[in-house]
């Protein structure tokens, strides 16, 4: 329940009391300040509160972006504040200030909001209207301008984010947000239409599964209307402001789950055929994980980096200007809307094979040119990168008590992170393909000591934010090779489901640190070995069992890992305690 306070006297003709009481808000009139002050002591601690100024005239959606906008403590557009009870106090206290500056006088709302000794969100309004107007002539000219501006159309536009793809803003956006308007009128909420979108991808993953032509057809069609709902919770979310910490969490988290659910459903599918495409799976699961860690530690390097000015960004930045590149560079990119129709299409159309053959050309070309840009980027511009930024990528690089101890021996720096990481990951990589059955053992144990001494001091040079993508490739890759040469049937969806269930654990890491909670709790990172412990362990088990007993080991890590970041993930992601991470579409 929320309680607006409207101060002032009222005026004849104002829609305001309804359009709060639309909002869900109840009403209170305040003749004065002191008044006003009275009734915000006395609303629950545990409510969110408005002060509305009487004379405010506007569009109902400029209310609904001001005052009921869960993300924010505090809010206002003009005539208008709003606190949630973390906002409380702040609200108090100028309210206070405001009452013994002016006495028993009428309260000026955007006074107050001035007093407010915190940060305060100001919605961008756009063509929306939101005024106090002063007189009788400037009211009617307030509501000229609302009567001149369609307010639902508004609404409906701002649901669709500014930036997007070029397949999800000409073949999916144009419909889907009167699908997220359809939704909302009947009271479904994001959450329930993203739990919808994953279930309509599993059960597209089931019928390639199935093998057949026909499944393959519906597994197609069915994926792009997964993807439709997930673009709809999105602007059902923006549409209705129902933003929460755990939506934004499943919708992240369940993107993930559906791709790579679909991969297994077609390397599944194919096998029924009499192609076994799993090494192909899980190697297009490593390359889509790679390219987000290359994105997400890339981002973390430069967000809140100083002097961040590069003439490669500036071009970049002129070619922005220019139309038609806009939407080549966004499509090259392989994002998600063009990633999925392209896996639809080939799905119907071809085979499973051709499906992943074709995805890891595409995802490579596009990684190539991400990645190649970034480097050049980095490169050239100069940039101070601050203790923060270290500190993420350092969590990203997901090292465990192995590679921790190593980093503590008090011993100068052997040389630049990234040179060492690179050198750990070529040792590790010669010894994968020597044929000798112990030297993967002895090259994942010198690679443990390099990421160790990798992050003996902190990730700040210009391209330090490489390490962590090399160590999941590292990983990941160590995993599929020792799995494909093992030989015997299982091993590879035993490696997928392993791989699956660490990229997990480092996606959840992404989110944390983006909400600013830090990397998961360190027991956690002990419990399941780290990266260079993991990627010793599956070396030593490879060396050491049979071909049968890799595969089993493999299988019962992954469930062991699965369980304990799953576990804990979702212990975290619904506690009162997580940080809201509304993630607005991945880069890639």
């Amino acid at each position: 329940m929320s309680t607006a306070i409207v101060t002032g006297q009222p005026v004849p003709g104002s829609s305001l009391e309804s359009d709060l009481r639309a909002l869900g808000f109840e009403v209170l009139a305040a003749s004065d300040a002191t008044d006003t002050g009275s009734l915000l002591a006395a609303v629950p601690a545990d409510r969110r509160v408005a002060v509305v100024d009487a004379r405010f005239v506007g569009h109902l959606h400029a209310l609904r972006l001001g005052l009921t906008d869960p993300r924010f403590p505090l809010a206002a557009i003009p005539g208008a504040v709003t606190a949630q009870p973390a906002g409380r106090q702040a609200l108090s206290r100028a309210l206070t200030r405001e009452v013994a500056a002016g006495g028993s006088t009428d309260l000026a709302v955007d006074g107050l909001v001035t007093a407010l000794d915190a940060d305060v969100h100001r919605p961008e309004l756009g063509s929306l209207v939101a005024a106090v107007p002063a007189d009788p002539q400037a009211r009617n000219e307030a509501r000229q301008a609302v009567a001149a501006v369609d307010d639902e159309a508004v609404r409906l536009k701002s649901a669709v984010k500014s930036r997007d793809g070029f397949f999800t803003t000409f073949f999916i956006s144009p419909y889907s947000r009167y699908l997220a308007r359809w939704c909302a009128r009947r009271g479904l909420t994001p959450n329930q239409v993203t739990t919808a979108s994953l279930l309509t991808a599993l059960i597209a993953a089931g019928c390639a599964a199935t093998g057949t032509r026909i499944g393959f057809v519906a597994a197609g069609v069915l994926l792009i209307c997964s993807f439709v709902l997930d673009c709809t919770d999105g602007q059902l979310a923006r549409y209705s402001l129902q933003y929460s910490t755990l939506g934004a969490w499943l919708d992240a988290t369940f993107d993930r789950a559906k791709e790579y659910a679909y991969y297994a459903g077609l390397a599944l599918g194919a096998a029924r055929g009499g192609d076994d495409v799993w090494a192909l799976a899980l190697g297009a699961m490593i390359l889509q994980t790679c390219r987000h860690v290359v994105d997400f530690s890339f981002n973390e390097a430069n967000h809140d980096a100083t002097a961040n000015t590069s003439p490669t960004a500036a071009l970049s930045d002129r070619l922005d200007s220019v139309g038609w590149t806009v939407w080549v560079r966004r499509m090259i990119v392989l994002p998600i809307g063009e990633r999925w129709a392209l896996i639809a299409v080939l799905t119907a159309a071809t085979t499973p094979r051709i499906t992943f053959c074709v995805l890891l050309v595409g995802c490579a070309l596009a990684a190539t040119y991400t990645t190649a840009g970034r480097v050049l980027r980095s490169l050239t511009r100069k940039a101070k990168r601050t203790d923060r930024a270290a500190q993420a990528l350092a969590d990203l690089a997901d090292n465990g008590p192995l590679a921790g101890l190593v980093s503590r021996t008090r011993r100068a720096p052997l040389g630049s992170p990234l040179l060492l990481a690179l050198c750990g990951v070529a040792v590790l990589t010669v010894s994968l393909f020597s044929g000798v059955t112990w030297a993967p053992v002895a090259g994942a144990f010198v690679y443990a000591v390099a990421s160790g001494r990798a992050l003996a001091a902190p990730l700040k040079g210009a391209l330090d934010w490489l390490v962590p993508p090399l160590f999941r490739a590292a990983e990941y890759g160590t995993v599929l090779v020792l799995a494909s040469k093992a030989g015997v049937n299982g091993a590879l969806p035993a490696a997928f489901g392993l791989v699956a269930a660490v990229a997990y654990h480092h996606y959840d890491t992404v989110y944390r640190i983006r909400g600013d909670a830090g990397a998961p709790p360190a027991w956690l990172v002990r419990a399941i070995g780290g990266q260079e412990g993991r990627t010793l362990l599956v070396t030593v088990v490879a060396a050491a069992l049979t071909a049968t007993q890799f595969k089993v080991a493999l299988t019962v890590l992954a469930v062991l890992v699965a369980g304990l970041v799953l576990v804990e993930s979702i212990r975290f992601w619904v506690s009162a305690g997580a940080p809201a991470v509304h993630d607005e579409g991945e880069p890639a």
